[in-house]
């Protein structure tokens, strides 16, 4: 997985949604289904994977297909990743941004913004290798750095919009970002020969001096690769180093989306928070909106295809409509039911995100511990002794552990990183 997220800001003053007025007390919903996320990024994604090379076929290739990203068009379970921990970020935003602004005002409140995001793009900027390249080979965009630019509009937003207002903003964003895509013109890039001619149907190069930027043949309306106005703004305006070459998934234009990604949590959370809305209402409101989100996502993705590297409008709304299910499931359960030792992992993840992934980058990820622990000798014992791969599956399940034990030892210790 080359694209991974982390957090979502100030996730420790969510609180629960009741049909009294707003507690004190953690959202644990919430906080379990942020864990329940991040935990597939942090070794869940491997341990599936080694399972699948053990015995291949049937369910667990079926499986296995769903925690790897689609090359280009279609929706996978890992494509699901980003976007809800994009969309919890906005849930977040509801409890943490609205208890300062009643506290203390909006002044206060645009301040603790500002100061959140200027420390999680520092923080995004460090992950991402800081200065330890040489300009341009330094990566200005990337996952955590989306995250810190969705919740700095989407909180803004929050702070001056009521739920109507924010609803517009969102369907704004969206409407306007497919309107650019699809007639807005841009120069066809692509490499020619002395004869003007095009050299490649598909943009291949991964140089942005091999890009034919003084072309006069205007296109719009195009979703390929590195061939389409998102990129084209990348490729021309994005300085430094770009993940896919030329341009960014996480890139300049595709932004916009992303926010209406983010204001949609915004809109889930002021749901939640609802005191005259009873617990079981809103999760049949997050039911039926998850489902006509993602119908509307995949009929919208008939003419703008859905598409995670540029954050379609209908990935948007297929995304926002899954997540909304996840959030109705993971509260109907934990908030109306009570029943909280299932996700006791999960809650020890999602109180903890920044630690777990930073601890994970710093290390080159929590595999190497596994590996450490369980390879060589120990991993040969098992592919030997059961079957080939089994070793490899023992590893994902160590470095699992390692994870979850640390998870559980800040969570225990009460030792939270917060931005």
């Amino acid at each position: 997985m080359n694209e991974q997220v982390i957090t979502t800001p100030s996730s420790a003053q969510t609180q629960p949604a009741s049909t009294a007025s707003p507690k004190s007390t953690r959202l644990m919903s919430l906080d379990a289904l942020r864990g329940f996320d991040m935990l597939w990024i942090l070794g869940g994604e491997f341990f599936i994977e080694s399972l699948d090379k053990v015995h291949r076929g049937g369910f667990l290739d079926a499986l296995a297909a769903q925690f790897e990203h689609k090359e280009w068009q279609g929706f996978a379970f890992y494509d699901l990743i980003f976007p809800l921990f994009v969309f919890i970020v906005g849930i977040s935003i509801v409890f943490s941004v609205g208890k300062i602004i009643r506290q203390e005002g909006k002044a206060a409140a645009h301040k603790r913004i500002f100061r959140r995001f200027a420390l999680l793009f520092v923080v995004a900027l460090i992950y991402s290798g800081g200065v330890s390249a040489d300009w341009p080979s330094i990566r200005l965009l990337g996952v955590l750095n989306r995250i810190a630019l969705c919740y700095l509009f989407a909180a803004l937003i929050f702070s001056q919009f009521k739920w109507r207002g924010i609803a517009a903003v969102c369907a704004s964003l969206l409407i306007g970002y497919w309107a650019l895509m699809s007639f807005v013109p841009f120069p066809d890039v692509r490499p020619v020969n002395a004869q003007g001619e095009v050299i490649e149907q598909k943009l291949t190069t991964r140089r942005v001096a091999d890009l034919n930027f003084n072309s006069t043949r205007q296109l719009k309306g195009v979703f390929e690769p590195g061939l389409n106005l998102a990129h084209y703004i990348d490729q021309k305006y994005l300085p430094g180093k770009k993940w896919d070459g030329t341009w960014d998934p996480e890139g300049l234009l595709s932004t916009i989306p992303a926010i209406g990604t983010c204001l949609l949590g915004v809109l889930v959370g002021l749901l939640l928070q609802n005191p005259s809305i009873t617990d079981q209402k809103k999760v049949f409101i997050l039911l039926g909106g998850g489902v006509v989100g993602v119908l509307a996502g995949f009929t919208w993705g008939l003419q703008f295809p859905v598409i995670k590297k540029i954050w379609t409008s209908s990935y948007v709304l297929v995304a926002g409509g899954y997540s909304a299910l996840l959030m109705a499931a993971f509260y109907q359960i934990i908030e109306i039911w009570n029943q909280r030792k299932w996700a006791t992992a999960f809650i020890w993840v999602g109180a903890n995100p920044i630690t777990l992934y930073l601890v994970s980058n710093f290390l080159g990820g929590y595999g190497k511990l596994g590996l450490r622990l369980a390879g060589g000798d120990v991993k040969r014992f098992f592919d030997t002794r059961l079957a080939d791969g089994v070793g490899n599956v023992v590893i994902a399940a160590v470095s699992l552990g390692i994870v979850l034990l640390f998870a559980r030892f800040l969570y225990q210790r009460k030792i939270f990183l917060r931005l």
